[in-house]
């Protein structure tokens, strides 16, 4: 028999179809639409499309025409044509639904319609090789109607739908991850830049915490002073991290590391046609910040004319991309960070005293790690833990002579300089404790350090020795038996070397 060509308007409707369900993310507004082509241009009296609740393990009535009220029906599996349709996964035609039992009207269109008879036809909506749901549409009854063709017809639409189906699964899927990773990413980050992950326990850094504390919760301007490398942008983070806005951005913008032609747009942004590179409108770093934090790292070496816009904002709370007359209001609480003098730039006129004021409303002093020599085994120790894991070695303390070493020297670059010091004595050694020739010759000279004068043999020889009968004590906790023991030697040639070397075991229990 030859196959019968194709209707022109079910084509034209099959086209509606797929643009209607190739234009939108949102399934169920796009299921509504395509059982209102159906209803407008194939004459269907109403429709519903019902997909698999996997979760529940029934169906739900995701969309429906005809004015049904019930456009959240549930079916069970089997239940029902829809539910059997489902089931099998082959489509049912009913002639005539007033003979059929399992029409069960559940969103009411028989009742509606105000008619003796109705059809109904009921298809499978597949999508990766598995039945997903039912397209169902009441039709009116004719004794004369090619119900072959209209369920070809739908089982096309059904399959259109089964497609888009498929592509909402797999956005909301990526959609979940994204969430998901973005949440965990969140966290990792809140947990990381916490108060309690800042090391330090001298009193100049328990200060520092009390500051943190007490400014954190509100939104107050937060000036950072110190010299560089002392943890400025860590407490930033802890600033904006233990504040209310931590689940809004927080942006960092090093004002040093922009040229001034470029500072103004990266933080205010642009639009189009603002200078000769500026095709399209882009964000600046107050925008993109908005609700969170905005850190402003070195702000001494903003020019002049920068100024006079960042006193602006802080002023008004509001900002005007290149190129734009509109102001757009901006919710940013700033943290900026210095490790100039900015009164002596205010007293040369290279920092306006206005700005300065704004700026200045809650300061917080870094202390240098020379001022908190307390700290630098806690740090040291840290970081020996940090670089140990990120590098997969087996070192788990630093020897005495180390420590020794670490203690005197001057720390010019401070915390930032201690943490490239470890991070290389780790990448160096090769036993389970960093010692003194581990650590960069910039801390091991004479003249850098003070510290290591020029040595005989003998000199040499004795202090290994100290080294190690130190380090044995320390592990025995001041036990010369056991450091015997640990050095595979005599507690007599200990006890020697502890009146030799001046040692006292007693601090080491």
């Amino acid at each position: 028999m030859p196959s019968r060509a194709p209707d022109p308007r079910q084509l034209s409707d099959l086209l509606e179809v797929s643009q209607t369900l190739g234009t939108t993310l949102n399934l169920r507004t796009a299921l509504q639409r395509v059982l209102a082509i159906l209803e407008e241009n194939h004459g269907t009296l109403s429709g519903i499309i019902a997909l698999r609740d996997d979760e529940a393990g029934d169906l739900a009535v995701e969309a429906a025409s005809g004015g049904s009220t019930n456009a959240r029906t549930r079916y069970r599996l089997g239940e029902g044509i829809t539910g059997r349709v489902v089931q099998s996964g082959r489509p049912v035609v009913v002639p005539r639904v007033s003979r059929e039992p399992l029409f069960l009207d559940r969103t009411e269109v028989f009742q509606r319609s105000g008619r003796n008879e109705l059809s109904y036809i009921c298809v499978p909506i597949r999508a990766e090789r598995r039945t997903v749901g039912a397209l169902g549409a009441a039709l009116p009854y004719s004794r004369d109607r090619g119900y072959e063709q209209e369920a070809q017809f739908l089982g096309v639409v059904g399959s259109m739908v089964g497609q888009a189906v498929r592509v909402h699964h797999l956005v909301e899927a990526e959609r979940k991850r994204l969430l998901d990773e973005n949440t965990k990413l969140r966290q990792e980050l809140t947990e990381r830049y916490e108060l309690r992950n800042i090391v330090g326990a001298s009193r100049a850094m328990q200060q520092v915490y009390e500051q943190v504390a007490q400014v954190a919760p509100s939104s107050t301007t937060v000036l950072l002073r110190g010299e560089s490398g002392t943890g400025k942008e860590l407490v930033a983070h802890a600033l904006h991290y233990s504040s209310p806005r931590a689940k809004k951005p927080f942006v960092k913008v090093s004002c040093a590391a922009l040229p001034e032609t470029l500072i103004e747009s990266e933080l205010f942004g642009y639009e189009p046609g603002a200078f000769t590179d500026a095709r399209s409108q882009k964000k600046g770093r107050f925008e993109l910040a908005n609700g969170g934090t905005l850190f402003l790292d070195e702000i001494g070496e903003l020019s002049p004319a920068i100024q006079i816009k960042l006193l602006r904002v802080l002023q008004e709370k509001e900002i005007e991309r290149l190129g734009s007359v509109e102001s757009i209001e901006v919710d940013v609480r700033l943290v900026a960070a210095t490790n100039k003098d900015l009164e002596e730039a205010v007293r040369q006129g290279t920092f306006r005293e206005d700005l300065y004021y704004r700026l200045n409303v809650f300061g917080i002093f870094l202390p240098p790690l020379r001022e908190r020599k307390t700290d630098i085994s806690l740090l040291a120790d840290h970081f020996v833990a940090k670089y140990a894991a990120d590098q997969g070695k087996d070192v788990r303390r630093i020897a005495t002579s180390a420590i020794d070493l670490l203690m005197s020297y001057h720390w010019p670059g401070n915390v930032r300089e201690l943490e490239n010091c470890i991070e290389r004595a780790l990448l160096v050694c090769e036993g389970g404790a960093i010692h003194a020739h581990h650590l960069p010759p910039s801390l091991q000279t004479a003249e850098v350090s003070g510290t290591l004068p020029r040595q005989s043999l003998k000199d040499a020889l004795a202090a290994h020795e100290k080294d190690l009968v130190l380090d044995a004590l320390k592990s025995a906790r001041g036990n010369r038996a056991r450091a015997a023991r640990l050095l595979h030697t005599t507690e007599r040639i200990i006890g020697y070397a502890v009146r030799k070397h001046g040692l006292d075991p007693s601090r080491f229990k």
